[in-house]
């Protein structure tokens, strides 16, 4: 793939954010970290380096060998990258004076320099810094400044090197797409070909070329990344792509039912393999919900590798890996620390000997979304919320029970299709209802009850990594709490989480 865009990562929280700026503008780009930056560059036709939680003043600061790219590729350092380019190159760096974190505003903006076309006087921009260079590098000419920054843009002379200490890719610096399009479109001369449909294009064919006439097994989840991942490898290989479906009794009201039969509306070559009693009688008695996560995830290996099994000479093994995943397990000795280990990144078992295919490694959530569409996949799939892959187990708090599981069935789908009714669906990221492991005193008729309490939580986000409540309206829910306690045997009150994302979490375990 030619015309790439290369973002060398020194661990800043904002890398993926940059990447994902980048690719709005259809361009191609990948990230790396800064100590294993590739031998070929020939792919690349700029290259960005990003910010860090670490000061260029520090003993174990990131200082990677730029030679192959200074003077070679058009630069754009950002932050930390724009300190690093001072600091050993002739500039100086010391501690701010006043802190340097927020929203300011650029002063000073040079005439007629490319990097700045577009974007006026007192445009409004992201800092975050405690270091501030002083001194600029050899060569270089200053292109803007803020009222506490004196440099906050610069460019070196001689080569295509530019230099900003604010973040061009968060949504406060309100010019910052323009900025990253001035640098990759009009100085850098990157082309804007990266779509859904040369991606469908590049991807069915890469396929092709590398599965041939092998068969690929791949387990799907009903969710949006398995689902597309299903539909490349069913464009490239058609028949040789068996998909399984796996119950494993803890997924929605009639959701199995429903998704397998719209994956057979499809065309996909799927089989649905109701397992339900082998997850509960794994899960029986266990109220720890990492013990839980375990149970749930060994049972599948062993259903899914016993359904495997059945189809003869199998060679690959499809998963929904996206890129996001892929970076999240990558560990670069501080920056861009291993979040967590992902179940689709290296969670093979030993014992399953397959290749693995993974179509959707290089793409965002939204980017993937977008390339269902391009394959034509049904809009209700491709709007599903996001769905934990343990399923209800870790919105039962404590043990599972085939009961407990009946009666948060039953009160999820009167909260989900309420949501649709009401035209609230497509508003939030994501919902769901939590079966507290508490009781209450509630009447119903002449009778006091002490029955289950349950919660609603439903979140608005655009990548689950933050997330607030979202404010449902009253009357909304009061109709759903109404419909639940009047429905649901075993339920007498009903409460709404309106906790954001920090300090809690969107799942409850």
């Amino acid at each position: 793939m030619q015309n790439n865009v290369l973002i060398l990562d020194f661990g800043s929280q904002y890398t993926q954010l940059i990447a994902r700026r980048v690719r709005e503008l259809n361009i191609y780009c990948e990230i790396h970290p800064f100590h294993k930056v590739p031998q070929d560059l020939s792919g690349f036709k700029a290259v960005v380096l990003s910010g860090s939680p670490f000061s260029v003043r520090a003993e174990d600061a990131p200082h990677p060998d730029l030679s192959q790219i200074r003077g070679k590729l058009p630069v754009l350092a950002v932050c930390y990258g724009a300190q690093y380019l001072a600091h050993f190159h002739g500039g100086k760096v010391e501690p701010s004076e006043t802190r340097e974190y927020g929203r300011a505003n650029l002063s000073g903006i040079k005439d007629a320099e490319p990097l700045f076309d577009n974007i006026k006087e007192n445009s409004q921009v992201w800092m975050s810094h405690s270091d501030t260079i002083k001194e600029l590098p050899e060569n270089s000419i200053r292109l803007a400044s803020t009222t506490d920054v004196l440099n906050a843009a610069y460019r070196i002379e001689g080569e295509e090197t530019f230099a900003i200490q604010f973040h061009p890719e968060v949504y406060h610096s309100t010019d910052g797409k323009q900025l990253l399009e001035n640098f990759l479109v009009h100085i850098a001369g990157v082309e804007q070909s990266w779509t859904p449909g040369a991606f469908v294009d590049l991807t069915v064919g890469e396929l092709k070329e590398k599965i041939g006439e092998d068969k690929v097994v791949l387990g799907l989840s009903g969710g949006v990344d398995s689902t597309v991942a299903a539909m490349l490898l069913h464009k490239a290989i058609g028949k040789n792509l068996y998909c399984i479906f796996v119950n494993n009794g803890l997924l929605r009201k009639n959701e199995f039912e429903d998704v397998l039969h719209q994956y057979k509306d499809m065309g996909l070559n799927v089989k649905g393999v109701d397992s339900s009693a082998r997850f509960l009688d794994a899960l029986a008695g266990i109220s720890d919900p990492e013990l839980k996560r375990k149970a749930i995830g060994n049972t599948f290996i062993e259903v899914f590798d016993d359904e495997a099994h059945e189809i003869k000479d199998v060679t690959y093994l499809a998963q929904g890996t996206i890129y996001p995943d892929v970076i999240e397990s990558i560990s670069v000795n501080g920056p861009s620390v291993t979040i967590k280990s992902h179940h689709n990144v290296g969670g093979l078992p030993d014992f399953m000997k397959l290749k693995v295919v993974e179509p959707l490694r290089m793409l965002f959530k939204d980017e993937v979304r977008r390339v269902g569409a391009e394959l034509g996949i049904d809009k209700t799939l491709l709007g599903r919320h996001p769905f934990p892959g343990p399923g209800l187990a870790i919105r039962i708090l404590g043990d599972i029970t085939a009961e407990k599981v009946r009666i948060l069935q039953e009160v999820d789908h009167v909260f989900i299709q309420g949501l649709r009714d009401w035209g609230l669906y497509d508003k939030v990221w994501q919902a769901g209802a939590i079966l507290l492991p508490v009781q209450s005193v509630g009447v119903m008729g002449d009778e006091r009850t002490y029955e289950q309490v349950v919660a609603l939580r439903a979140v608005e986000s655009t990548d689950g990594m933050t997330a607030d409540w979202v404010n449902l309206p009253y009357e909304f829910l009061q109709k759903t709490s109404n419909t639940i306690i009047n429905r649901v045997k075993g339920v007498n009150r009903v409460v709404y989480d309106i906790s954001s994302k920090p300090p809690a979490t969107i799942e409850w375990e």
